[in-house]
């Protein structure tokens, strides 16, 4: 088998772009909201919400997350020095964690449903009726690009007062119910990523969205040092702002996002239908923004996670495991969290293994892939638990049939 790394990043090429590099050198404008940015930021608009809402690029999406925080937090009487808590999953990266902690927040983590692997519902539920208006945040995750049901955040924000913002890191190139970006027309604050290892990866940098455009225009100014008049500070503020260097990859990355999304979009249907034996995430909206592909090992596989993993690697196949460790289980995060009963959470990080899935992988390497993991776990693989996606649809179908192993698997899919 040829070596297949797990990520393989890929930004838009630096060496094409020379004569506009040199533009930017000759105007002298590096940074401080730039028209190179300002360009970006009307593309993206348009191309990726629909010509909807308001959005700023920032330098990283951790710091973007932590500005939105700030911003759309409940606001408490001065010297109220009661616990404010930022209700999130537990199954997300370490990076909304983090950032609640910065601004002050005590993270509440909540489970996961047990099919999208995004925010349980009646776990978010329970939390706010046990601690009420001491939530001051609820920062859902769209898991893995995985569209969610955002009119249920707007019910909650109406319903608690507190502040929502959807952590999508992985989203930019994802298409909802209606084929449009993730998150076009949100009233909320919506954060996404931009890094190397992203569909939408330039390097390093952020977005922040909003169908507000009052709240992006404060946002801006919090990411200019809470300058709210020149050379004032009169908000919270930190330095977010996008460098114009980096706003040019992001300029050109939106000339192929929407080829790169399809390809991967067509890789990981491959993998739907070789793996239809065991468990996976069920997709919301017409296209995730795949950055890899993730199962479950089955609790009766006759290997562990540990194990699988480490036959992949000698087969040439590199993986990885996200999230394992959840948030509950890391030691800094644990010690300053509370949570919910997580028992979903535990199961699905304890199995998950996340295959490669990039742009230049071909069909072949993903069939190759497939064989492995089937061979690995093949006295497991037996009814399917989430069911195929059909290779020319994106609509779910259930099947209890035996799994086809294989060679004759391949040759369904071909």
């Amino acid at each position: 088998m040829t070596a297949i790394p797990f990520i393989s990043a890929r930004i838009p090429s630096i060496a094409t772009l020379g004569e506009e590099i040199a533009q930017i050198e000759g105007s002298g404008i590096f940074s401080n909201y730039g028209p190179v940015n300002t360009r970006f930021e009307t593309a993206l608009r348009k191309q990726l919400f629909a010509g909807t809402g308001a959005c700023m690029g920032v330098c990283n999406a951790t710091i973007g997350l932590m500005i939105a925080m700030k911003q759309a937090a409940r606001r408490r009487p001065s010297g109220d020095s009661a616990p404010r808590y930022a209700l999130m999953p537990a199954f997300t990266f370490a990076a909304a964690a983090q950032a609640a902690i910065w601004c002050g927040y005590v993270p509440l983590f909540c489970d996961i449903d047990a099919t999208t692997w995004s925010a349980c519902p009646v776990s978010e539920r329970r939390l706010i009726a046990e601690y009420g208006e001491a939530i001051d945040l609820i920062v859902p995750y769209a898991t893995f690009g995985n569209c969610i049901d955002l009119a249920h955040y707007e019910t909650l924000h109406q319903e608690t007062g507190a502040g929502i913002v959807i952590d999508a890191a992985a989203s930019l190139g994802s298409l909802d119910e209606n084929g449009a970006g993730f998150g076009a027309g949100f009233s909320q604050t919506i954060v996404y990523s931009m890094h190397a290892t992203k569909t939408f990866g330039i390097g390093e940098g952020g977005v922040i969205y909003s169908g507000r455009q009052d709240a992006i225009d404060e946002l801006r100014q919090m990411g200019n040092f809470g300058f709210g008049a020149p050379r004032s500070a009169t908000m919270p503020g930190l330095n977010a702002k996008l460098p114009e260097m980096t706003a040019l990859l992001a300029l050109h990355r939106l000339d192929d996002i929407e080829a790169i999304s399809e390809r991967r979009h067509a890789l990981a249907r491959i993998y739907r239908a070789r793996l239809d034996g065991l468990q996976m995430q069920q997709p919301r909206g017409l296209r995730p923004a795949y950055q890899f592909f993730p199962f479950l090992v089955p609790d009766s596989s006759p290997v562990d996670r540990t194990a699988v993993r480490a036959e992949l690697k000698a087969r040439g196949v590199e993986t990885g495991a996200y999230f394992s460790p959840h948030l509950m289980e890391q030691p800094f995060l644990a010690e300053r969290s509370r949570a919910d009963d997580l028992h979903t959470t535990d199961s699905i990080a304890s199995r998950i293994v996340s295959l490669p899935l990039w742009n230049g992988m071909t069909d072949d390497m993903v069939h190759e892939v497939c064989d492995a993991v089937l061979e690995i776990c093949a006295p497991a693989v037996q009814t399917p638990i989430w069911s195929a996606m059909d290779m020319q649809s994106d609509q779910p179908i259930v099947t209890s049939r035996a799994h086809s192993m294989a060679s004759t698997a391949r040759k369904e899919v071909a």
